[in-house]
């Protein structure tokens, strides 16, 4: 008898305190059985925010007149997931002010918040055409990083090499969720036009590839929530509570047979 008792004191302290296996993979409400299309309708061009800073390189049929431009070429930018960016990136390149514009030699403020990298890169080269003939402008963001947090492998401050991130790329760089990890509350932190805003993704629905916030922005903030199993495992009294649990429901079952 005393076996019995113990051997269900012990199932059911695992199955009260382990990760239930439905709560683990991603995109379930996806068909297992056939091929599954849609079109994608969120394919959203990142947007120059205020603080961004911007490399800029200019050529023109005369070189020695587009230097001046040529700010921000500097093949040194360096970030790690530590977070660490490298200083001196304000000081080769072009940082969107307050106002929302770039301070450009000769042409002033130009205006810019708001607009896609290739919008921006056209008006820049429109202006220039008063300065420089055949004018051909490059640019690309240079303090693009994205920051995870919580119950992930490897929590920090990411920086991104291009111009396009998703958030189940931005997972897979931190080293994905852990297993005990809550998939259908993810947290993204966005700053936008002056204010914070807070949305909730569900990493276990198809429809997250759909969302608006898919493509993240510069500066976004992701926060996995860990789940109760991940605080049992590091508290104790926790545990102790799901063995009392589980000792009240077994006596209770056997009273119930006798």
């Amino acid at each position: 008898m005393k076996q019995y008792l113990y051997l269900l004191l012990s199932l059911l302290f695992f199955s009260s305190c382990g990760v239930k296996y439905k709560s683990v993979p991603y995109f379930t409400d996806l068909p297992t059985d056939t091929l599954f299309q849609e079109k994608i309708l969120n394919n959203v061009q990142l947007k120059i925010q205020k603080k961004d800073i911007l490399a800029i390189t200019v050529t023109s049929l005369n070189p020695e007149a587009s230097a001046i431009f040529n700010m921000g070429t500097t093949s040194s930018i360096q970030g790690s997931s530590s977070g660490n960016i490298n200083p001196a990136i304000t000081a080769n390149g072009f940082t969107v002010d307050e106002k929302g514009s770039i301070q450009l030699p000769l042409i002033g403020d130009v205006q810019i918040e708001g607009l896609t990298i290739v919008a921006a890169r056209e008006l820049i080269q429109n202006k220039l055409l008063n300065y420089l003939k055949e004018p051909v402008v490059s640019l690309r963001l240079i303090n693009f990083r994205i920051s995870v947090l919580g119950d992930v492998s490897r929590p920090g401050v990411y920086p991104v090499s291009n111009e396009r991130v998703t958030v189940s790329e931005a997972l897979s760089m931190a080293g994905d969720l852990s297993i005990t990890a809550v998939r259908n509350n993810v947290l993204l932190v966005r700053e936008i036009d002056g204010k914070r805003q807070y949305i909730r993704l569900n990493m276990q629905s198809k429809e997250l590839f759909n969302s608006p916030y898919y493509n993240l922005q510069n500066n976004d903030i992701l926060y996995i929530q860990p789940g109760n199993a991940k605080y049992a495992s590091v508290d104790s009294s926790y545990r102790n509570v799901s063995i009392v649990l589980s000792a009240l429901s077994v006596i209770a079952l056997i009273i119930s047979r006798l």
